[in-house]
């Protein structure tokens, strides 16, 4: 039987990796290997912001959840 903390580790990692594909617009093999280097400092604004801060948000809350249901795991 699931838990939940169970249930809302595989939520989480579901919509983190949806926000992290979303954010990725435009950048090939380059920008993932490290080539792109211009693309790295820039300001973000707007959607590009609002997904950035997502991201964030819920790569804390995935990892919190995580350290949660390992504690309970026991």
């Amino acid at each position: 039987m699931q838990g939940p903390t169970e249930i809302a580790q595989v939520v989480l990692a579901i919509v983190l990796i949806g926000v992290i594909l979303l954010q990725t617009k435009g950048s090939g093999w380059s920008g993932a290997m490290g080539g792109d280097y211009g693309s790295i400092y820039h300001t973000r604004r707007g959607l590009e912001k609002t997904l950035f801060q997502a991201t964030i948000v819920l790569a804390v809350l995935f990892v919190i959840v995580s350290l949660l249901s390992a504690a309970i795991a026991g």
